[in-house]
């Protein structure tokens, strides 16, 4: 289909304003999960900084895929909020020109945007997010040494707050760890000290040779003392268990998690919260897509303004709807994890609840002007 120019016009108005949206909304999204979630990465388990923008690349994609949607409904409303204080669509319609060939371009656009957004989390989303776990997984196992530095320490944590072992280097030359001193307490019945003469990394942990372990009960008691030829200290066993719990199926396409809806709930192979998850998520990646189309049937009837009205209310109007979303989203995710609702109802509920309403304004509105 041939575009017109008024087509050429209003898609212009979105695309400028679908951009700057991208930015702002995953600028937003990175400044309060992702970004503070590496910065507790390098200051807990001495992440290096050109790995944490590494994983930052990696995660963008996942990010860019939820915005999508905000931006779009952003553009929208903003756009036509615009043509309505400018007395464009009073002028419009004067030249005969209706609501719904007004939106015709808009929801042309959207469309356009819900099919490159399945594309990307079909695509890139899965490799990407895998990636980023590896990396992650690589940089807090391997721990690359701090070549260069002296009598420092590095701790790691457990549960978030409390020291699980805290090491002590004299210095770090060509590759090598001289003079290390380890307290172990990750154990509940003793504590273990652990000094060694020389150390590397490998893709296991930290390697340390002819070390002395000194074991001690928790009320000082010293009960023995060994000798070890080679001993490896193994870093990411308690953050892949971790990573393993938080995995939603965010690094799966849709063919791989569709064997997961033949699963019973009752399957003794899953945990009962991981399957849940994994049956959601395949009905979120159709769902995601659809909620581009559903946030501009809603964003272009609350858009449309009275002639009295004389500020643009378009960005309050998104953050109204955005928020709205995600407490019906959280809502129905919860449910759906639990079981009380279909995973094909929990992940489209909101596009319903929404959808609806956006429909009967959309009509109300389309007939009025």
């Amino acid at each position: 289909m041939k575009l017109t120019t008024l087509d050429k016009y209003i898609l212009k108005q979105i695309i400028e304003v679908f951009v700057l949206g991208v930015v702002i909304f995953t600028s937003i999204i990175f400044a309060s999960d992702t970004f503070i979630s590496l910065i507790k990465q390098i200051s807990n388990y001495g992440m290096p900084m050109e790995i944490a923008f590494m994983i930052i690349l990696l995660n963008l994609p996942s990010v860019i895929v939820m915005t999508i949607p905000m931006s779009v409904l952003f553009s929208t409303v903003m756009t036509v909020n615009k043509l309505c204080l400018q007395s464009e669509i009073t002028a419009m319609k004067a030249c005969g020109i209706n609501i719904k060939r007004i939106a015709k371009p808009i929801f042309a656009f959207s469309i356009v945007m819900a099919l490159f957004t399945f594309f990307i989390n079909e695509t890139i989303v899965p490799v990407t997010t895998s990636q980023s776990k590896t990396l992650l997984m690589y940089s807090l196992v391997q721990r690359n040494i701090p070549e260069g530095k002296r009598n420092f320490s590095i701790k790691e944590l457990k549960n978030g707050n409390f020291i699980k072992r805290l090491f002590y280097v004299e210095k770090c030359e060509n590759k090598q760890f001289y003079n290390v001193s380890i307290l172990d307490l990750s154990s509940d019945k003793n504590i273990q000290i652990l000094q060694a003469k020389t150390g590397t990394s490998v893709a296991e942990g930290w390697q340390f040779d002819n070390a002395s372990v000194y074991t001690i009960s928790k009320e000082g008691k010293s009960l023995n003392t060994s000798w070890i030829e080679r001993t490896i200290i193994d870093f990411g066993s308690d953050i892949q268990k971790q990573l393993d719990k938080k995995n939603d199926g965010s690094d799966l396409n849709l063919l791989e998690l569709a064997p997961y809806l033949k699963q019973s709930k009752d399957n003794s192979t899953l945990k009962l919260k991981a399957l849940a998850q994994y049956k959601v998520r395949f009905w979120e990646k159709l769902a995601l897509p659809i909620t581009t189309v559903v946030f501009v049937l809603l964003g272009t009837p609350l858009a449309i303004t009275p002639p009295r009205v004389r500020h643009n209310r378009g960005f309050l109007f998104t953050i109204g709807i955005i928020f709205f979303y995600y407490v019906i989203r959280a809502f129905s995710l919860s449910l759906g994890y639990d079981y009380k609702i279909p995973a094909i109802l929990a992940a489209n509920l909101p596009n319903i609840i929404l959808g609806i309403i956006g429909f009967i304004l959309y009509k109300q509105k389309t007939e009025k002007i």
